[in-house]
């Protein structure tokens, strides 16, 4: 292969793959329809010629036969009045309009035929076109629809690839983070209180036994009775006095207060 045919069919191709990108099937419709239109125009002036053709044909072929019967009167009217020489130009004039009139119907009948043709094809091509105008619009709402779909897809596959949708999902989550330290702290903060509510509930216990002792103290009550040792019997108790119980309760208040 040459270097020129190379050449040749790649800058073909490379038209032909330009003119495919190009095209916009909704103009290409429009503009297909309008050129069968054109045609279809062209074709109809075309039928009305030849129609026209036709008629003129028949006038004529009618005029050649009026002719040959008019010289053939003549003719006969010559002989009656024993004019053989015009009676012989009146036949040979006669001769000549009926070569010409079945000239004419032989050209007649073609043309009739050529009209027939032409009619036939005006018909075909109205009604290639009225199924084309039909089908146009339904192809031209199938490309629009097409179109919106590709746009559609373009349109999410440029979200899904810009940053902006990452940001927002970034929002996302640290919204749904703060909600959950939110929660946390309601959470916690229940649990501070409870424990508070338990100290106070614990602090109200050691004052009633607080109050308690005093009273039995204030009672009169002089000596404890605690359990003796091992070896000491069961039924003896050990005296206490009143002071070291005292002493006792002090130290239990310091506790208490430094806790």
């Amino acid at each position: 292969m040459g270097f020129f045919d190379r050449l040749s069919r790649l800058l073909r191709a490379n038209l032909n793959a330009f003119v495919s990108n190009a095209e916009d099937p909704i103009k290409i419709l429009d503009q297909s329809v309008a050129d069968m239109q054109e045609d279809l125009v062209k074709l109809r002036q075309a039928v009305a010629k030849a129609i026209a053709s036709q008629k003129r044909l028949e006038n004529q072929a009618l005029q050649a036969k009026e002719q040959t019967r008019n010289w053939l009167s003549k003719a006969e009217l010559a002989l009656k009045k024993n004019e053989e020489d015009l009676a012989r130009e009146a036949i040979s004039r006669k001769k000549t309009f009926q070569e010409t009139f079945e000239f004419l119907t032989s050209q007649l009948q073609s043309q009739e035929g050529q009209v027939e043709k032409l009619k036939k094809s005006l018909q075909l091509l109205e009604r290639k076109i009225s199924e084309a105008r039909t089908k146009k619009d339904m192809l031209k709402a199938r490309a629009q629809a097409a179109k919106a779909q590709q746009q559609i897809q373009s349109a999410v596959g440029d979200i899904s690839s810009k940053s902006a949708m990452a940001a927002f999902e970034r929002m996302e989550d640290k919204v749904e983070a703060l909600e959950a330290s939110g929660l946390a702290a309601i959470e916690l903060a229940g649990e501070d209180l409870e424990s508070k509510f338990a100290v106070l509930e614990g602090d109200d216990d050691i004052e009633k036994e607080l109050d308690s002792l005093r009273s039995k103290l204030k009672s009169g009550v002089e000596v404890i009775a605690l359990p003796s040792s091992s070896a000491q019997s069961l039924n003896e108790v050990k005296a206490v006095k009143i002071e070291e119980v005292d002493a006792e309760l002090e130290e239990m208040k310091k506790l208490i207060d430094n806790s």
